[in-house]
């Protein structure tokens, strides 16, 4: 594997290390809520990942090892899942456990694990990275806010209703609930919004496969119309030290019977709040959803408190590879739009290559990259369209609109009108209805 330097080098993950790394990363994750001891919960996370999760195995480790000692100095995660926007399966890791032994940091050991992975992203053609961490820190390592993740407003407890009289009905999930998620989530990635679907197994592992002190462990509802499933909840194990219920998913189908869906799964969840009150001693004061402001469940549900929307950071090291995945997508946006393209190719530079989307009778066939036909300032302006890679990221996933890239990047440009038009119907806002499968 990679030499570092003579004392440390990057390897994958072997049998012999896992109890190394449970320590490490329970020594050095969440250390604020246990006073420096290590972090039980961090430790059965670690372990339940090498023992039964249906998609991660040692190899998705990477290590540092120090070769003085043969013992570990950091090591992070990568988890590979398939996201769906509007029925496009993307391949996505999602980067978790990042962590160096106090000894060992001022190394760079970071930043050498995440060029190594991200080096295996780029040979495995996996367009997307995710993590959610230390605000602004990834950011130097070309991560950018570009996936929101929160923003409903947190609803009082003592705005939730007391029970909830009808046929929706909402009761903890079991095992035999598995396949009939999946169907939700296979549904639900034909959709608009950008999800993480689960099949059966995944479904399985989250509702009975995981050790009870995993501290990414979720609690999964059902949501039943008479004796069937129609969505689901997923909320956490205990109430945070504010005394706050977090909720990390919610779906409903039909979408038309969201109001009284809705009006029982906030039932559910001040009854689970009170409960785990009750078992902590502690107040109970509110449900924060972890969703975005548009998902249905914050809009028809109790007056909340207005919540700043949060984000995850995301990365691409190939931002037309990402693009190229789309293509139907756009196809049929701009089918769905009645727009053609009067001309063999559309051209949108990215300042280090070019993205050329070719048509044929004005319906996009291909996307290919080629070298930037930008230079400098005095470049021939044949791009249709310049945008900057990290611009073209918050495109392609929907954060953000072509007229919010143009007003935030100012080295974003079009040439025309016709090429505003036609890329503004390619890249709508996208909502983010994504739990990711840690």
């Amino acid at each position: 594997m990679t030499s570092l330097s003579d004392r440390y080098r990057i390897r994958r993950g072997r049998e012999s290390d896992v109890d190394q790394i449970a320590r490490l990363q329970a020594a050095v994750q969440l250390q604020a809520t246990t006073g420096g001891e290590p972090h039980a919960g961090i430790t059965a996370w670690v372990h339940d990942l090498l023992s039964g999760h249906p998609s991660v195995t040692l190899d998705d480790f990477l290590v540092v090892e120090d070769t003085a000692t043969g013992r570990l100095a950091a090591s992070l995660v990568g988890l590979r899942q398939e996201w769906s926007l509007a029925g496009i399966r993307l391949p996505v890791i999602q980067v978790e456990l990042v962590g160096t032994a106090p000894e060992h940091r001022g190394n760079q050991l970071t930043e050498r694990l995440l060029a190594a992975l991200h080096d295996r992203c780029a040979t495995d053609r996996v367009p997307l990275q995710i993590i959610e961490g230390i605000p602004h820190f990834y950011r130097r390592f070309g991560y950018d806010y570009a996936l929101t993740n929160s923003g409903a407003p947190t609803v009082p407890a003592t705005a939730l209703p007391d029970a909830h009289q009808g046929r929706w009905t909402v009761r903890s999930a079991t095992a035999a609930d598995a396949d009939a998620l999946a169907d939700l989530d296979r549904r639900q990635a034909d959709g608009d919004a950008l999800v993480c679907p689960r099949d059966a197994a995944v479904w399985r592992y989250e509702i009975v496969g995981r050790r009870a002190e995993d501290v990414v462990r979720r609690e999964i509802a059902v949501l039943l119309h008479g004796a069937h499933v129609q969505g689901y909840l997923v909320h956490g194990t205990a109430l945070s030290a504010a005394g706050k219920l977090t909720v990390f998913a919610a779906t409903c189908e039909p979408a038309e019977r969201w109001p009284e869906a809705a009006a029982a799964m906030y039932a559910y969840l001040g009854q689970v709040g009170r409960r785990y009150a009750a078992t902590a001693q502690r107040p109970f004061h509110a449900v924060r959803p972890l969703l975005d402001a548009d998902h249905l469940l914050a809009r028809i549900g109790p007056s909340g408190i207005p919540a700043r929307p949060g984000a995850w950071y995301a990365r691409t090291g190939d931002p037309i590879e990402l693009l190229a995945r789309l293509a139907p997508l756009l196809r049929s946006r701009w089918q769905a739009a009645d727009l053609r393209w009067p001309e063999p190719t559309l051209v949108i530079d990215t300042y280090t290559a070019s993205a050329h989307l070719e048509f044929d009778d004005g319906e996009l066939t291909a996307v290919t990259a080629r070298r930037s036909s930008v230079a400098g300032p005095s470049a021939d302006a044949s791009p249709h369209a310049a945008i900057p890679p990290g611009a073209l990221l918050h495109l392609t996933v929907g954060h953000r609109t072509l007229p919010e890239v143009l007003d935030a990047w100012p080295d974003a440009t079009v040439r025309d009108g016709l090429t505003e038009q036609f890329l503004t119907a390619a890249f709508p806002r996208v909502p983010v209805r994504v739990w990711p499968r840690n």
